[in-house]
């Protein structure tokens, strides 16, 4: 089984996942628009990204795992605005791919990894404890939305793995 591991948003990241261990982390893509240069997610990128992992995969099940996000209180409309839009074309890409999705509360994934009311970094400290292979692509901070791509993927193995 692939699983595909995301969390969604400009600064999140895209894990593939298979038997365990760790295929590939990518940073979401994401392109400018407008005068502003305002950076939002490359919807046909993600496709391309997702097509070249899964097209060679013969009778492998694929499962797209998305980190279930919602309004946070404090967050500026616009700013949720597109956190929103981002997550809509995650979404509908998979849809159109017609690959099954699940959903997971952030509070799921990382009460089981023991990161709730801990610093965004730490979930880059346990990626790196539980996949001590893939240290080097997590050593910079602002790698932490990799590794939260990763536990997501991860997450939904080590909870899932007996029901297929």
């Amino acid at each position: 089984m692939l699983i595909i591991g995301i969390d969604p948003g400009i600064s999140g990241s895209i894990c593939f996942f298979q038997d365990g261990k760790i295929v590939d982390v990518v940073e979401m893509p994401t392109m400018t628009e407008g005068k502003k240069n305002k950076k939002q997610i490359n919807g046909s990128q993600i496709f391309n990204e997702i097509s070249d992992k899964i097209k060679n995969l013969d009778k492998v099940s694929v499962k797209v795992v998305i980190e279930q996000v919602s309004a946070m209180p404090g967050q500026g409309v616009t700013s949720m605005f597109n956190f929103g839009q981002s997550f809509g074309i995650l979404k509908g890409i998979c849809s159109a791919m017609q690959l099954p999705m699940y959903f997971v509360r952030p509070a799921k994934w990382k009460k089981y990894f023991n990161l709730i009311n801990s610093e965004k970094d730490a979930s880059r400290t346990r990626a790196i404890e539980v996949f001590p292979y893939f240290s080097s692509q997590l050593s910079r901070k602002k790698d932490s939305n990799k590794a939260d791509a990763i536990l997501i993927a991860s997450f939904y193995y080590e909870t899932f793995k007996n029901e297929d």
